[in-house]
């Protein structure tokens, strides 16, 4: 469990990748330090962006086209997409930059620079705990952030590393004009549907491609006809030559959150109340929304990136619920910590600290429940949100002071919130939604500690508790009954808000009865939960530090840039089964059923097959490599990384974790943990053949 440096654990920093430099190099590596990481001049880290705020991305190619994964570009390519231009099933090539189009809304940031400013931080935050460390924390942030914003042009982040040991500020350049150049048609570039979701073996074609804009500086700019390519610092080499097993492998990414130095009540929270609740709620949650989308094809436009957001980590919390399990994650847990007491205890070192931590745990955990339905069930209703968005308003009226400017900025936030939620807006679908969500939160959450409005509308004048119709007839009366579902109605009451417009509306009704529940009774219990289990983690790993002192130790993901390295390399799932480091595309033929809604596939591609037409993206053993794995360590936000051999080659685009080590945001398993890869060479030939667009394989700098 002690989290020291290794070929295949560690999500590094790139600026301080040097650490790890003699052993990449052992591995494989035939780079410099300076190519990897540079802040005075071009190096590999300006190839990499976080793409549409929670994906990774990478340049390929010195006009600004980009690689990323399908199921990153997913919402741009529904956004755009409608019934009679359906680009997500039949997919979408540029055959020129004229035919591109614009991905309103869709924004990348490239880092600039990583400064330490740990020093300046903790002088000004002194000893603050708690709420008075947060409120310093983000004062002194603020200042940092608009001291080197350059007036704005750059977007800065000062952020907390190691639970608070470390402050870090990163600097990014974003570009917001940005366009689709190419997505394969759905059936490929979501192949396997849930089925295959988190395993291996796997043949999706998971990638889709977009260009950065710039003005003619090369700058940030608006979208704009006249705007041209974006001319990166460094883009990525393609290799098409393939991999072996025991390659070296490099990633570079945006992972977006682990929990590495979680603690064994925290696992157990975990296995026993949170991630069930999740699943069930999204489990509910997935088949009202599919009823809705297969009964019409504008509805399923609508919403099906949601669903897929939603489909994603409910999968993913069951798979980490089972391996947690499975691994005896707890047990390994206390074992560490239980060393980590006898150290405490023979060094002097807050020797009650895992005494802390079981306390608050057992404080916390009759709450856990009620906060976990809050923010899944509650909050899975688009009505709910609107109603729960109007509290602020709501607040201040009660007030009954009326200061114009005041109201005006809150009936704007209003109409922002509402704005965002009616782009995944479907009636039908919300009704059944809010009944069932109610009911499931009435079902499931201990009775004593639910909001008052089951108690004093919904029983008494729609019916009994254990019975279907009684939420079904609330939501249409909800539904009838309020200004927020119809725009003109909305706009007049945002025009002219009052307490008692406000306060009659039925959806604020319901909504407002969960928040002043949540707020009075639940939210000041999770605050302090919040805050002392960040005090007490700072110290952990602190502590954690000092007992292993010599090691190396990396930071939890947030969502910043890291390197992580290792090798092509298969693994064996259990006794007596061998998973080998590649699919081929006859594998993906194998799966092919036609017009399965997972399995389905162009009829191109099955002929491509047929006739073993696979042009230079063979493998030397004929067949077409379609997806590969690796033992690099990734979790969420890594989706779209490069995957780059030991030259600094592109050989793939990292999409998936696999089953066995879904543990992995809490408990790295060098035994089980894989990246899945979808192969360059895959990706080449959906292009090439498919798409027909050589255009974008001349643009590329191709390495046979």
């Amino acid at each position: 469990m002690l989290l020291s440096a290794r070929a295949d654990e560690g999500m590094w920093i790139p600026m301080l990748i040097g650490k790890n430099y003699n052993e990449m190099v052992r591995l494989g590596l035939k780079l410099s330090k300076e190519d990897l990481y540079d802040i005075n001049h071009a190096s590999m880290k300006d190839a990499i962006v976080q793409f549409a705020g929670g994906c990774t991305a990478e340049m390929i190619s010195d006009k600004g086209l980009l690689l990323t994964n399908h199921h990153c570009g997913y919402d741009a390519v529904a956004t755009l997409s409608t019934v009679q231009n359906n680009y997500l099933d039949n997919g979408f090539f540029a055959h020129s930059m004229q035919e591109e189009l614009p991905a309103k809304g869709v924004t990348v940031i490239f880092l600039q620079k990583v400064v330490d400013v740990t020093d300046e931080v903790m002088q000004a935050v002194g000893n603050a705990t708690g709420e008075e460390y947060t409120k310093k924390f983000d004062e002194i942030s603020k200042k940092i952030e608009e001291r080197e914003s350059d007036k704005g042009k750059l977007v800065v982040n000062v952020k907390e590393f190691f639970n608070g040991n470390q402050i870090l500020m990163l600097v990014y350049k974003r570009y917001t004009d940005v366009r689709l150049v190419g997505t394969p048609p759905k059936s490929l570039g979501k192949f396997g549907g849930d089925i295959d979701n988190w395993m291996w073996p796997r043949h999706t074609c998971d990638f889709s491609m977009f260009r950065v804009y710039a003005n003619k500086d090369n700058e940030p700019a608006p979208y704009a006809a006249d705007n041209t390519p974006y001319h990166p610092k460094w883009h990525l080499p393609v290799s098409i030559k393939g991999e072996q097993e025991g390659d070296y492998a490099m990633i570079y990414g945006y992972p977006g959150r682990t929990n590495r130095y979680e603690v064994s009540y925290g696992v157990d929270l975990a296995i026993n109340i949170v991630n069930p609740s999740i699943v069930s709620i999204r489990d509910k949650r997935l088949a009202i929304m599919k009823t809705h989308m297969d009964q019409d094809k504008a509805v399923y436009l609508k919403l099906t990136s949601l669903s897929a957001r939603i489909s994603n980590y409910w999968k993913y919390f069951i798979g980490q619920t089972e391996q947690l399990k499975r691994l005896n994650v707890v047990d390994k847990k206390k074992k560490q910590e239980d060393k980590y007491i006898q150290w405490a205890s023979t060094n002097s070192y807050d020797e009650g600290l895992m005494d802390k931590f079981s306390k608050i745990y057992s404080d916390y955990t009759p709450y856990s429940k009620y906060v976990t339905y809050n923010s899944e069930c509650f909050y899975a209703s688009s009505i709910a949100k609107i109603g729960a968005a109007m509290e602020p308003l709501d607040k201040y009226l009660a007030k009954k002071e009326n200061n114009a400017d005041s109201i005006k900025k809150y009936v704007t936030t209003l109409k922002a919130t509402r704005r965002i939620i009616m782009k995944e807006f479907d009636e039908a679908t919300e009704k059944d939604m809010l009944a069932q969500m109610a009911k499931m939160f009435y079902d499931e959450v201990p009775k004593v500690q639910l909001p008052d409005i089951y108690a004093t509308v919904i029983f008494p004048k729609f019916g009994k508790y254990n019975d279907e119709k009684t939420y079904t007839k609330y939501a249409s009366y909800v539904f009838a009954n309020t200004f927020t579902v119809d725009s003109n109605k909305f706009n007049a009451f945002c025009d002219a808000p009052t307490l008692e417009k406000l306060e009659k509306d039925a959806a604020a009704e319901y909504a407002l009865s969960f928040v002043h529940n949540y707020n009075k009774n639940f939210l000041p219990k999770a605050t302090a939960f919040s805050y002392q289990k960040k005090e007490l983690s700072k110290q952990y790993i602190k502590g954690l530090m000092k007992m292993k002192d010599g090691k190396l130790f990396y930071p939890d993901a947030n969502s910043t840039m890291r390197i992580t390295y290792g090798s092509v390399l298969s693994y064996e799932p259990q006794d007596g089964v061998h998973y080998n480091y590649f699919t081929t595309l006859d594998g993906l033929v194998a799966k092919y059923k036609a017009g399965d809604e997972d399995f389905d596939a162009p009829k191109e591609i099955l002929s491509l097959q047929k006739n073993k037409d696979y042009g230079a993206y063979a493998d030397a053993d004929g067949t077409l490599h379609t997806c590969f794995i690796t033992n690099n360590d990734i979790t969420g936000g890594n989706s779209g990384s490069p995957v780059m051999n030991a030259n600094g080659e592109l050989i793939g685009a990292a999409f998936d974790g696999n089953w066995e080590a879904m543990s992995g945001d809490i408990a790295f398993d060098k035994k089980y943990k894989r990246t899945i890869v979808c192969d360059i060479r895959f990706i080449l030939f959906v292009v090439d053949k498919l798409g027909h667009a050589k255009n974008l394989i001349k643009e590329m700098d191709i390495k046979e």
